[in-house]
């Protein structure tokens, strides 16, 4: 397989990436975090493809990355209080909420009760997921490599591996998200990125005293 490279520049690069992935292709393309490489989330054969491109266990759930609030509906069973203040104080952004999966997401995704879901504020992210809706999206990187924060990055892992990479130049953060359980009454961080757990439980102490 050959993988395209094309500059996230290029007026046609969005609908073109948006293509590809509707012919179940899969692309990686720039966030606020890392780069990452990602499938229709409604598509389950694609989005099988995301473990094997990158040597990932299937028993670890695969993020969904939305473009707009309204598509939190077929992703999400529904939110807690604690996931809508999180939302409300942290969207667009490098945060990642995990909250009870929508029946109707595949399984592959996630054969969990629960799933991931942002909203990125990168634009070049926000562009591609409004064309396409709600992508299934892990890190471009093989496992246990460093994460990708160029194309470059992404091209010396996963060259022959996946259909397209946007060049968006190098990515702002450099860090993955800031995972947090929402499933509870009170939302526990699982894994610390940009967004300090501090700033997490004041946030949620604040939209609670509101």
């Amino acid at each position: 397989m050959k993988t395209e490279l094309l500059s996230a520049s290029d007026p046609n690069a969005l609908r073109y990436a948006a293509d590809v992935l509707r012919y179940h292709g899969l692309v990686a393309f720039p966030t606020d975090t890392v780069y990452g490489v990602g499938a229709l989330a409604f598509r389950p054969e694609p989005v099988q493809r995301l473990y094997t491109v990158k040597g990932r266990s299937t028993d670890k759930a695969i993020a969904v990355l939305v473009g707009r609030d309204s598509d939190l509906a077929n992703v999400a069973a529904h939110l807690t209080p604690a996931a809508r203040i999180l939302a409300r104080r942290f969207w667009p952004g490098s945060i990642t909420l995990v909250v009870p999966r929508h029946p109707n997401l595949p399984e592959v995704v996630s054969a969990l009760p629960t799933v991931g879901v942002r909203l990125p504020d990168h634009p070049v992210a926000r562009a591609l997921l409004e064309l396409t809706g709600p992508l299934a999206v892990t890190s471009a990187n093989r496992s246990g490599e460093p994460n990708a924060a160029t194309a470059q990055d992404v091209l010396e892992q996963l060259t022959g591996r996946i259909e397209l990479v946007l060049d968006g130049g190098r990515v702002p953060g450099g860090v993955p998200s800031t995972v947090v359980d929402c499933t509870g009454p009170f939302p526990k961080v699982l894994r610390e990125g940009p967004i300090a757990a501090a700033a997490i439980e004041a946030a949620v102490n604040a939209g609670e005293a509101a």
